[in-house]
């Protein structure tokens, strides 16, 4: 873990902001941005003094690496605001802790924690308006890395540029979700970057997931690359099963993402006594646990969506619809969760991250 200490951060504040133009009850997600955005480049072997700037548009060559090469990876993360205009982080050293991980994988330098913390904090004390208060609110942030050196030469790049941009927002999925379960296509392979929340791994899932969305599915369940048997990922979530009161989950391995919010599931799962088994999961298993009435649930995990259950899946052409049932685990967990993130219950494993 890189320790560099940050002295400063240069601040240059946005003339006005755009924030009365913004109707907080209709955001469509990912589309709307604060004022200000974090930006540190990486030049002669080592990150240059951080900047905050008003949001823009920024001017790239047509020969960065990353147009060419991939090297682009991405975190997300949330900020949520107490009714006490207190605002917190969850989980955030997960969060630097997975973005380097994925740098590595990328051959990208890793950003140091100090930059990283030090950012967030003078981001969102600049933005803080941006974010509501209430369950369901929040502030989507999204740091990211990109390779910049232009040069079309298949290596490494030399330079890159680490930024954090901030979009306010709602409810990611809205209702249940239908899904198809992957029999051709993959999300990634053994001794791959699945485990990387590197920029090709989601562009790659957007021609398969356009074909199950002409189907009906909103998503697909990714199925292992060798025998597509097994059952691994939920689009851009981890996903867990309920047969009869037992919770069951893949478990990480270099195809599947180190979920936070599914870690937390896990633990939450723990600590309310609900068995919670981490094993492979069969195409075969989920298919005669829907015939016999045992799957209770689907859902998935992830930080856009929190908790998204699944009402439905299809298989080999056999559709399978999953009855609502009462006290879901899916509600459980995702109001668990959003209290601990909106300090309305209390944190017992020290997830909230007060940005002071």
């Amino acid at each position: 873990m890189i320790e560099s200490p940050i002295n400063e951060i240069d601040i240059v504040k946005a003339k006005t902001s755009k924030i009365e133009k913004v109707d907080f009850n209709n955001l469509a997600f990912g589309k709307t941005f604060t004022d200000h955005m974090f930006v540190c480049d990486f030049e002669d072997g080592k990150w240059q003094t951080p900047k905050i700037i008003p949001y823009q548009a920024m001017t790239i060559e047509p020969s960065a690496r990353v147009f060419h090469y991939g090297q682009a990876v991405f975190e997300g993360m949330k900020a949520y605001k107490d009714e006490n205009d207190r605002v917190f982080l969850f989980r955030p050293e997960d969060n630097h802790r997975r973005i380097n991980k994925s740098a590595a994988r990328m051959a990208i330098p890793e950003f140091p924690k100090d930059y990283f913390f030090k950012g967030l904090s003078e981001l969102l004390n600049l933005d803080k308006d941006w974010i509501k208060p209430g369950i369901g609110n929040s502030l989507y942030l999204r740091p990211f890395v990109i390779a910049t050196e232009p040069a079309i030469s298949a290596a490494p790049s030399e330079t890159y540029r680490f930024m954090i941009i901030c979009s306010p927002a709602k409810a990611y999925y809205k209702g249940k979700v239908r899904v198809l379960f992957a029999e051709k296509f993959s999300r990634s392979a053994d001794g791959g970057v699945g485990f990387a929340k590197a920029a090709g791994n989601y562009g790659a899932q957007f021609y398969p997931t356009s074909l199950a969305q002409k189907k009906g599915f909103q998503q697909i369940i990714w199925t292992d690359a060798s025998t597509h048997e097994y059952l691994e990922e939920a689009g851009t979530m981890n996903i867990f099963f309920r047969i009869g009161n037992t919770l069951i989950t893949a478990p990480n391995n270099d195809r599947i993402l180190d979920g936070i919010t599914r870690k937390s599931v896990i633990q939450l799962a723990k600590d309310l006594g609900i068995e919670c088994e981490v094993r492979r999961v069969s195409v075969k298993e989920i298919r005669a646990a829907a015939q016999d009435g045992s799957l209770k649930e689907i859902f998935g995990a992830g930080t856009a969506a929190v908790i998204s259950p699944i009402s439905a899946f299809e298989h080999a052409g056999d559709v399978f619809e999953i009855d609502d049932i009462e006290e879901s685990y899916a509600s459980l967990f995702k109001q668990g969760i959003l209290n601990i993130q909106h300090n309305e219950a209390e944190d017992l494993h020290g997830w909230r991250f007060e940005i002071k």
